[in-house]
């Protein structure tokens, strides 16, 4: 649990730095940030793994360069959804998805991924036993 909500403060960061860094990204104080970040993580969650089946041959064309579009939409459609969190145009879209990803992966990079569930650490025992 302490994981999901470090990775949550670490996309309000990444949104609150995207916001300072982009001139198209507006965000009017920490909540209408924390809530973006929760709205693009359902997103996410739920909307984003269609989005990239449907656009998998376009992105297989592209070498996955498309998946960049396919953040700016989601960022795109959780500032249509959080007031006081707006993004206007695509190319802003583009270029904060890029600094949200960037940033959140140099943050998340100092997150222990033990606490998420996130690694399975197996070790060989006893001849072809694992455990």
């Amino acid at each position: 649990m302490r994981g999901l909500v470090l990775r949550w403060l670490v996309v309000t960061f990444a949104i609150v730095c995207a916001s300072y860094l982009i001139e198209g990204i507006r965000v009017s104080g920490f909540f209408s940030a924390l809530f973006a970040a929760a709205t693009l993580g359902v997103l996410n969650v739920f909307l984003r793994p269609l989005i990239l089946i449907l656009t998998l041959p376009i992105n297989v064309l592209t070498f996955g360069l498309f998946t960049f579009v396919i953040n700016a939409l989601m960022l795109k459609m959780a500032s249509s959804v959080i007031p006081g969190f707006h993004v206007e145009g695509f190319w802003a879209a583009v270029f904060g998805a890029l600094v949200i990803s960037v940033v959140g992966w140099v943050l998340s990079a100092f997150i222990d991924d033990r606490e998420s569930g996130g690694i399975i650490d197996l070790k060989k025992k006893d001849g072809n036993r694992w455990g």
